[in-house]
């Protein structure tokens, strides 16, 4: 759990309608958090390395697998730092993995991870990834394992 091969980040605060009556952030909401960063990930990715092909016209990105192991809890009003990379990318898929930190503890309270496909969103069938997402992407983060055939 070495969050400095992570690179990128954003900062999530707990907010009141996520805690149960004991103000515990519900556990479902830490995949709303990992979809906050996954989203921002590739937006910041696409404005940075002008990638024109993903999330326009019929490109679009689809869920197939989601996990998270829960450390410690968070609570309300905690300042979350949610670490992202992507650790694998294949034809058409590729895979996130995320840590959670408490800002006031410096802890990790929380890690997982989850695949996307790249689909055609007319269709629905899987697109293969742009050449120019391989390359944003190891240029961005050079731990990642590239797996095309």
């Amino acid at each position: 759990m070495d969050k400095s091969v992570f690179k990128h980040s954003i900062l999530e605060t707990v907010r009141f309608h996520e805690v149960d009556i004991l103000g515990v952030c519900n556990n479902a909401v830490y995949f709303n958090y990992f979809e906050d960063a996954r989203i921002k990930y590739v937006q910041d990715l696409k404005k940075n390395y002008h990638l024109k092909i993903l999330l326009e016209g019929d490109s679009f990105f689809i869920m197939v697998r989601n996990e998270c192991d829960y450390l410690e809890p968070a609570f309300l009003d905690d300042e979350l730092q949610i670490h992202t990379r992507i650790t694998f990318i294949k034809n058409t898929s590729f895979g996130f993995e995320h840590l959670v930190e408490k800002i006031s503890s410096g802890k990790i309270i929380a890690k997982g991870g989850g695949a996307v496909v790249h689909i055609n969103k007319s269709s629905k069938q899987p697109l293969q990834l742009p050449d120019e997402f391989y390359k944003a992407v190891k240029d961005f983060d050079n731990t990642v394992e590239i797996l095309k055939s």
